[in-house]
């Protein structure tokens, strides 16, 4: 190495030892700046200037990606949180419907004379017009049979059509082959009294509506062939004969008159069960019993040993 490349090299850093300090100490001067001071601070400005940008940016990209990685830790957090009380939410929504209906149930239960069993609805198949074609209810051939009916608080729903290890289908009122007796009723009669024409509730089989129909309703009962038209808005009762559902059930109302002739009617009944919304039911293990003909009649006490006492 030659002298000249020594003396530029020392002179090189003497001078990057000493404009730092020369710059701090203009920087930290008191009063009036000295010439010196004033241009080196004249050249410095815009170098400070630019590393300050420098730093600041690098900061600011930093503490934004700092604070974006705790925003989305956050949202991660927050949307685990609501997936979880959504999941609670929809867990008791379930239990506490499950209670109503169970509750639901037991008043019936009460109010039916016929030993019952209570099912849960696992299953309803729907139409293409998303109309409930059957239910399944948790009940096997050990508990059920074919042919038993049910109901719920509502009204009744139809019967067993069949039963197959833990679990039964259930045929609705609205199909075909559901067929029941029942009487109309003007919804102005008390309740505690009989009701007027009798017929047969038969399911339409609709693919998009749980509609029934009522033919050959002979006019008669309400006073007269004159006095016995059915009217929409006549409330469908079970009549409780045929030793299946028990009588005064609500089936639903007349929804329209299909043909009257004079004689006979035909209408159409809507049931006021919505089997799309039930979720438990009570199956009828065997027939109510029939009503006693003489629980109003007064009874005398009959004489003992064949005569009576004066």
């Amino acid at each position: 190495m030659t002298l000249r490349r020594r003396l530029v090299d020392w002179s090189l850093t003497a001078l990057l030892i000493a404009l730092p300090a020369l710059v701090l100490r203009a920087s930290l001067a008191r009063g009036t700046p000295s010439p010196i001071d004033r241009t080196l601070l004249r050249i410095t400005a815009p170098l400070e200037t630019a590393v300050s940008w420098v730093v600041e940016g690098i900061g600011g990209t930093w503490s934004r990606y700092v604070a974006l990685i705790d925003i989305e830790a956050e949202n991660r957090e927050l949307r685990d949180d609501n997936e979880r009380l959504r999941k609670q939410l929809a867990a008791m929504t379930h239990r506490a419907f499950d209670a109503a209906a169970l509750e639901e149930l037991a008043q019936v239960r009460k109010r039916t004379p016929a030993d019952t069993v209570g099912a849960r609805v696992i299953g309803a198949p729907l139409s293409p017009q998303f109309r409930v074609v059957r239910l399944r209810i948790d009940r096997g051939d050990r508990e059920v049979a074919a042919g038993m009916p049910v109901i719920t608080s509502e009204g009744p729903v139809g019967r067993i059509e069949r039963a197959y290890d833990g679990y039964a289908d259930v045929v609705l009122l609205s199909d075909p082959s559901s067929h029941i007796d029942v009487v109309i009723r003007d919804p102005a009669q008390p309740a505690g009294q009989p009701g007027g024409e009798r017929g047969l509730l038969v399911g339409l089989g609709r693919p998009d509506s749980y509609a029934c129909k009522i033919e050959w309703l002979e006019r008669q009962g309400r006073g007269g062939p004159a006095q016995g038209k059915v009217k929409v808005g006549d409330e469908v009762v079970t009549s409780g004969l045929g030793a299946s559902f028990p009588a005064g059930l609500v089936v639903g109302k007349v929804s329209r008159i299909i043909g009257d002739d004079g004689m006979f009617q035909s209408v159409e009944v809507n049931p006021s069960v919505d089997v799309s919304r039930v979720r438990a039911v009570m199956v009828l293990l065997a027939p109510p019993p029939p009503p006693d003909p003489d629980a109003r009649a007064r009874r005398h006490s009959e004489p003992a040993f064949g005569a009576r006492p004066l």
